[in-house]
């Protein structure tokens, strides 16, 4: 099979289940898909129900259940404006047709029944007269006065702040804004009693330098209060039956750096919280993206952890007693849901995409099996722990025969590769690869000391080694342990891949031990630390992991940085951007390539237009296979001759 024939295959058609919803009875469960149509170049999103598709797409999504399970409202795109969305109520039950409540300009996100069915609370994006000019041309310039006022496949956010509305259930009013002014509200999660929510924010004046992250009550009508005060990040809340307490994820350092996220409790009427998943140390803001914790009843709670390559739920307590896991087996539990007895969750392993699950089983079809993996662990160099890794063997594999290896390096650094589904895994087996994965130091899915071994050495609070230390060694020693144990790999034969912290993690590679390998490709990579503090999307945030800032300490940046190394890169290499890429932005790749053209390297350079930093999980299809031919061909020019 040839490498357009591999990504197509994984790619076309390729069904994912995510965001569950349960009937406050328990007894009924909807749920959206996503799958992949490359003809169409598109993605279409769909919301099922009982196991039925009940919408046709393409851009449906966010099912919610109304308090007497007669409704499921659900968001779509239908009209001609890119940016509209339409808030709609399907009739569970029948007999009747699927009702428009409102449509906004700007999207609509977090929908939430109000406990008396009268009201849908949501967050829409609030645009700044500039947007209605006729084009570009005629706009108004934009006077930037804060950090983060540009993110990552959002564009501009300072002039369109996210805010939290309600509109009526029966459509007879307009959505009324609750949160109006410059700064973004979200996660909002309603009261028992109908008369407000709780909400995630930043309203202080320092939120863009402090981090800070707070939660507030949002009455519907009246004034704004806070429950926290900047002393930490807080967010996700979900308020007790009893309507007493909020819980919530976050962390009481926001500069922390490589923090793992607790659960919370805080009174409702604010003042100090207590943590409750201390028993547990590992992160509760999961990479599958799980969501707040769901109150089962007035003192227990379910959320979802990492756990060292798997993500599990967990039953969680309000004073604080020890998490217990509810889940089992080598999975990744992402977006869930509880009520009326019944839990539901999208639930991954390593050879299927999600599908929706209860306790007692799959809910939604399941895809065929693809590929599965071994799970190994590696001893760190300096003999101090042990890091968690997968291989995965080549598709129709010869135990006789000896393979080219890719060793892959995750992004984050704050996240964690384990037992999920990974197309790029599959596709790089599919095309004759052994797959090396694996956890360093920096990851998330461990205690709290893992996650900040690489802090900056000049960290104030958690001083760790710095970016490009034991993270290298860890997975060089990943490496050496698989060359070792596993005979079928050729240790003539290596590459190496990774995307945005992992794209540094290739270029340091490639500098400092590029004798290793035969080829690496650096992908949406970080390769001038300094350059990237000034001009990503987060810029300042990456002082929290380095510990010091780039106008007190660029030398500290330029130290950590593999561009300057650049003279020390002999490997070819292949380098990957998106040109709207805003988290990296795209010089990052260009002052690599300038200099390795011009010391007359072995580098080859893709740009994809219109794509983001997401290009490889949520790029258009086209684009997604386009990118994972070139990444095939590449090696395979490479490492697959003798």
């Amino acid at each position: 099979m040839g490498h357009t024939e591999i990504a197509t295959d994984l790619l076309d058609g390729r069904t994912t289940a995510g965001t569950p919803c349960v009937s406050p009875d328990g007894r009924r469960l909807a749920w959206t898909t996503a799958t992949i149509d490359l003809e169409k170049n598109r993605t279409i999103t769909r919301v099922w129900l009982d196991g039925v598709p009940v919408t046709a797409g393409p851009n449906d999504r966010s099912p919610q259940f109304s308090p007497d399970g007669r409704w499921l409202a659900f968001v779509s795109k239908r009209g001609e404006k890119d940016h509209e969305a339409t808030l709609h109520l399907l009739p569970v039950d029948g007999p009747g047709e699927v009702r428009t409540v409102c449509a906004m300009p700007d999207g609509i996100g977090d929908v939430r029944f109000s406990p008396d069915g009268r009201w849908l609370a949501f967050t829409s994006r609030t645009r700044h007269e500039r947007y209605t000019a006729e084009s570009v041309a005629w706009q108004a310039p934009r006077k930037i006065e804060r950090f983060f006022a540009r993110l990552n496949g959002e564009d501009w956010v300072f002039d369109r702040p996210q805010h939290v509305h309600v509109v009526a259930v029966d459509g007879t009013d307009r959505p009324r804004n609750l949160t109006p002014g410059d700064h973004d509200h979200f996660d909002p999660a309603w009261l028992p009693d109908s008369s407000g929510l709780i909400v995630a924010a930043a309203r202080h004046d320092t939120w863009d330098t402090d981090h800070a992250l707070d939660l507030y009550h949002v009455p519907l009508h009246g004034e704004i209060t806070a429950l926290t005060s900047q002393t930490g990040r807080y967010s996700s809340p979900a308020v007790s039956p009893d309507g007493t307490r909020v819980a919530f994820i976050g962390q009481d350092d926001p500069l922390a750096g490589g923090q793992n996220q607790r659960v919370g409790i805080v009174p409702i009427d604010g003042g100090g919280h207590i943590w409750i998943s201390l028993g547990l140390d590992r992160t509760f803001e999961t990479t599958s993206g799980s969501g707040a914790p769901v109150w089962i009843d007035d003192e227990t709670l379910h959320a979802v952890a990492e756990d060292r390559g798997e993500t599990h739920l967990y039953r969680l307590h309000a004073d604080g007693r020890e998490p217990e896991r509810v889940t089992s087996g080598p999975i990744t539990v992402g977006a869930f849901d509880a009520a009326g007895g019944t839990v539901a969750m999208a639930v991954a392993t390593v050879d299927r995409p999600a599908a929706i699950h209860t306790l007692d089983g799959p809910v939604s079809p399941l895809a065929e099996p693809r590929l599965g993996w071994e799970r190994f662990a590696a001893p760190c160099t300096d003999g101090s722990d042990e890091i968690d890794a997968w291989i995965m063997r080549p598709a129709d594999f010869d135990p006789a025969q000896r393979y080219p290896v890719l060793l892959n390096v995750h992004g984050g650094p704050f996240t964690q590769y384990g037992e999920t589904f990974f197309d790029e895994a599959q596709m790089q087996a599919a095309a004759g690869f052994v797959v090396l994965m694996s956890n360093p130091r920096g990851g998330s899915g461990r205690h709290t000391a893992w996650g900040q071994a690489i802090n900056g050495p000049k960290h104030p609070t958690v001083p760790g080694a710095g970016w490009g230390t034991v993270d290298v060694d860890d997975v060089l020693a990943v490496l050496d342990t698989a060359l070792e144990r596993f005979s079928f790999c050729d240790p003539a034969r290596v590459g190496m891949l990774g995307g945005s912290y992992g794209g540094y993690m290739a270029t340091m590679l490639a500098a400092r031990h590029g004798h290793r390998f035969r080829a690496i490709c650096s992908e949406r990579a970080v390769n001038n630390l300094l350059t990237e503090e000034w001009s990503s999307d987060i810029a300042t945030a990456f002082r929290s992991e380095h510990g010091v800032g780039p106008v007190d300490d660029p030398d500290e940046y330029l130290r950590m940085s593999p561009s300057t190394m650049a003279r020390d890169i002999h490997v070819p290499m292949l380098l990957i951007h998106s040109e709207e890429d805003y988290r990296c932005p795209i010089n990052q790749a260009e002052e690599l390539w300038v200099t390795l053209r011009l010391l007359g390297r072995d580098v080859t350079f893709y740009r994809f237009p219109g794509e983001n930093h997401e290009l490889s999980r949520s790029g258009s299809p086209v684009h997604r296979r386009m990118r994972a031919e070139i990444v095939l061909d590449f090696f395979a020019e490479h490492l697959m001759s003798a």
